[in-house]
């Protein structure tokens, strides 16, 4: 059975002001499942929104090809490639009500009045809308304004259903809210989605596969937690989640010498041994521990100095010192219960899950 989207190969060029050529997209190639959504991910002008506009048909390739399917659409208009698009700015017509702007598009594809009330009140029940389908946009919050646009797009029963940074408008707890909505209700229909964020933990909330862009190319593919737990790059890494980056000699395919302290890897790294490695780290799994007076650090564990304590609620965030690193970032869960270190207090570091990379030069 073919992938229900097929990219191959996509590639955008823009030319330039200066007339120098650009390139948006560059020799991208993506397989996605029917009932999957998939995270386009990265920071801006890493060409993800390129690549979504491309699958939509707003923007034609370059080169390469765009299945649904076993069916080429590139060459296709918009209105023919069988997708809807909910956007970052809700596009919902101001002298509509809500019923009406829901029933648009069903209207303009000529549904019959039976059908039309019937799909019509089927959404707005499934997104919560169904009281106040006579009301005016002006009268909605923006999230219910956000499930409005949500609606309209569903009812028309699309093969692929295209997200633009939907949430970004969003204050912070109604991004989170609407962001379990809109994964629960794809979830209940099945229906192929393609996500564009920033947003690192919009992605690894709402996602089944995980795009992560950089520079109009793909970095890595894979579900959240093997994005953050196995990136490839550094720059994976970085952009997902906290992480210490640590320099170090590989000792062989699972232990790796940093600063004086031998530690194991979660996963094999396939270098000669004595090749200079950075380890990833992340701030979470450095399991930290008051230095006893006066004894000697155990073995496989770094000694260092807290030089900042920061309370975050539900964790302390610590800076420590170790001599030969970087300040490390140490996240240390229920801060209430455990009490605050302060700023100069010895302390013990046993970093866990280290996943090295090749040192990059």
């Amino acid at each position: 059975m073919p992938a229900d989207l097929r990219l191959e190969k996509l590639r955008k060029e823009f030319a330039s002001p200066e007339g120098a050529t650009v390139v948006a997209v560059d020799d991208v190639s993506l397989e996605v499942e029917k009932g999957a959504l998939v995270t386009l991910l990265g920071p801006s002008g890493c060409g993800k929104t390129t690549l979504l506009r491309m699958i939509a048909g707003f923007e034609e390739p370059t080169s390469g090809k765009i299945f649904f399917g076993d069916r080429r659409v590139d060459e296709l208009a918009p209105n023919v490639r069988d997708t809807a698009m909910v956007f970052q700015s809700y596009a919902i017509f101001p002298h509509l009500n809500v019923y009406e702007n829901v029933a648009f598009g069903l209207r303009m594809h000529g549904v019959s009045k039976s059908e039309l009330a019937g799909r019509v009140g089927q959404v707005l029940e499934l997104v919560g809308l169904d009281q106040m389908a006579k009301r005016a946009p002006s009268q909605l919050s923006g999230g219910q304004q956000q499930r409005v646009a949500l609606a309209r797009c569903i009812v028309m029963q699309p093969k692929l259903l295209l997200f633009d940074e939907p949430l970004s408008n969003l204050d912070a707890k109604l991004r989170e809210q609407m962001r379990v909505e809109i994964r629960d209700l794809q979830q209940r229909l099945g229906i192929t989605s393609v996500y564009v964020t920033h947003d690192q933990i919009e992605a690894m909330a709402m996602s089944d596969v995980v795009v992560v862009m950089n520079a109009g190319r793909v970095e890595q593919v894979g579900s959240p937690r093997e994005i953050y737990a196995r990136p490839v790059s550094r720059f994976v890494a970085d952009f997902i989640g906290d992480a210490n980056f640590l320099p170090g000699v590989l000792l062989d395919a699972r232990t790796v010498r940093i600063a004086g302290a031998t530690l194991t890897l979660a996963d094999p790294l396939q270098q000669r041994p004595g090749a200079n490695v950075v380890v990833v780290a992340r701030p979470e799994a450095m399991n930290l521990a008051r230095a006893a007076e006066e004894e000697a650090h155990p073995t496989g564990t770094l000694l260092g100095t807290v030089t900042r304590t920061s309370f975050l609620g539900t964790i302390a965030r610590y800076m420590v010192a170790v001599e030969g690193l970087p300040d490390l970032q140490v996240d240390v869960a229920s801060p209430a219960e455990a009490g605050l270190l302060a700023p100069g207090t010895q302390v013990t570091l046993a970093p866990g899950a280290l996943h090295a990379l090749a040192a990059e030069g």
